[in-house]
């Protein structure tokens, strides 16, 4: 892999004072032998030290005759050095419409592709003289399924989605260029696509995006923030707004080094408050950390006419985990003892999916008798433990197909005590029906997880949704254990004090006034 000093030797001469925003990769830097203070990119740079004119760029007149010949050695090795790592093109096997064509793409010994071609179409010329017919000459098939080709080619090589092809731009890029004639048309580079083509379509994003700043001071603006992090492990700090036309993502803050406490996000949600404007702000959406109460508590503190909202969705997605992972703590004794059985299911469920999956052998046979794949769930994603549970489900019949089969007992290159207790559970009708209990009456949280995990507005809604939720896990629970409505139920008892007190936690004034204002709640004369 090279690196910038290998493709650039030249700026160890130089002195990188720091990046000009200019939107095209210019620094500003000073010559270690003549000390003067210059601006550009490393084409100015080479020019410079190396003395040549015609590049916008005095030359330095401090450099000696030594020196300019040890930095020529050092720019020829590193041209050698591009060249030889630079990616080689490979043909692709010609179409039978080559012609002479595909001369016009490329000639010379060092050119595979023109090369290939053009002995191929001197053949293929010999072999069909007076065979094209007009037809062929009339729509240049041959030049047509060449650019086919080169097509597919930058799709392979580049390990392109052939989703792509599909994109509309992409299509029309080509319509543009094919509709007008643009002759000699050369399409734009690395670095052109890099600085000046992407400044141009983020100032056109921006442009189109004015028609939806312009209605925050009628409708109104939420905004929203979450933190997660990078394919680089990099913890990013996200802010969008949210308004009747849609979401809008305002920017991403990068907090590496930083202590993300209540006082750190607050002063990331006050910065882009007034970017949007403090008098457009409803509400500020966090999750339900402390640090985010926190920090929503100074915003309400300074800003008045701001409410902090902690996510619905998260909070449904506490109240799932403290009912599917209850904890094991002395203060949670009363808890773990009513659900305790969810964890030993869920640890069980696990355990199944972990020895299929980590077996490549038991893996083969799962795939040869089951359609659907072991989900991958991340723990961060929400109600992650209902949807393992309910792809298990889907999958009963298969799984237990896969273990009475004859190949699950005859092979034994693994744990043979850890496939026997796989076998033991998925074939346990009573392992199955707990699952079906858990799933029944956490299907209502699980629905109204998926109601409000979306950009329709449905802040009018939660206060009844939630509502109508407890009393369908009540349903639920009573049913399976065939208790009337006047009954008592301890574990009914404990499930609905945890909604209850997730409810509180997430209940704002907000929520009232929406359910309020709801013309469905609104009494007729």
């Amino acid at each position: 892999m090279t690196t910038d000093d290998d493709t650039k030797p030249l700026w160890q001469y130089v002195t990188k004072n720091e990046r000009l925003n200019e939107g095209r990769g210019n620094i500003s830097w000073q010559c270690n032998f003549c000390q003067e203070n210059k601006k550009g990119s490393y084409t100015r740079v080479r020019a410079h030290l190396l003395k040549l004119s015609g590049f916008g760029i005095g030359i330095c007149k401090k450099i000696t005759h030594k020196d300019l010949a040890e930095m020529q050695k050092l720019e020829d090795e590193a041209k050698t050095r591009i060249a030889r790592n630079a990616p080689k093109q490979v043909p692709l096997p010609p179409s039978r419409h080559i012609q002479t064509k595909s001369q016009s793409f490329g000639t010379g010994s060092g050119n595979m592709v023109g090369s290939y071609s053009n002995s191929y179409s001197t053949m293929e010329q010999k072999k069909r003289k007076g065979n094209v017919s007009a037809l062929e000459k009339s729509f240049n098939l041959a030049i047509r399924d060449q650019v086919d080709s080169e097509i597919a080619r930058m799709f392979c090589s580049s390990g392109l989605s052939f989703h792509l092809a599909r994109n509309p731009h992409y299509v029309n890029a080509f319509s543009l260029v094919t509709n007008n004639a643009l002759s000699g048309y050369i399409t734009p580079e690395y670095n052109k696509l890099s600085t000046i083509l992407l400044q141009k379509e983020k100032t056109n994003i921006e442009r189109l995006l004015q028609s939806v700043k312009s209605t925050w001071s009628q409708k109104g603006v939420s905004i929203a923030s979450d933190g997660w992090s990078d394919s680089q492990r990099r913890p990013l700090i996200n802010f969008m707004e949210i308004t009747e036309g849609g979401p809008m993502f305002l920017k991403a803050v990068d907090c590496s080094g930083e202590t993300k406490d209540k006082y750190f996000i607050a002063n990331l949600m006050k910065e882009v408050i007034n970017e949007v404007g403090h008098e457009n702000v409803i509400q500020i959406i966090t999750d339900n950390a402390a640090n985010c109460k926190g920090a929503g508590q100074i915003i309400e503190s300074q800003f008045p006419s701001i409410v902090w909202t902690p996510c619905v969705v998260h909070t449904l997605n506490l109240a799932l985990k403290n009912i599917c992972a209850a904890r094991n703590i002395n203060s949670n004794q009363h808890v773990f003892a009513e659900f305790s059985w969810i964890s030993e299911i869920s640890n069980d469920v696990m355990f199944v999916k972990h020895f299929i999956m980590n077996h490549s052998m038991r893996l083969a046979m799962f795939n040869e008798f089951v359609s659907l794949k072991l989900l991958a769930v991340a723990e961060t994603r929400f109600s992650s433990t209902i949807i393992i549970l309910r792809r298990f489900k889907l999958i009963k019949g298969g799984l237990q197909t896969v273990v009475i089969s004859n190949k699950w007992g005859c092979y034994r290159e693994d744990d043979m005590v850890k496939a026997r207790s796989v076998k033991k559970l998925v074939l346990n009708d009573i392992w199955w029906d707990k699952i079906d209990y858990i799933l029944f009456f956490t299907t209502t949280i699980y629905d109204m997880i998926r109601d409000c995990d979306t950009d329709k507005p449905c802040l009018h809604l939660v206060y009844d949704i939630w509502d109508t939720m407890i009393e369908k896990v009540k349903v639920a629970i009573y049913k399976h254990e065939g208790k009337h409505p006047d009954e008592s139920s301890s574990f009914y008892g404990v499930v609905h004090q945890i909604l209850i007190d997730r409810w509180n936690k997430n209940n704002t004034p907000l929520h009232c006034l929406a359910h309020s204002l709801n013309p469905r709640y609104s009494k007729t004369s």
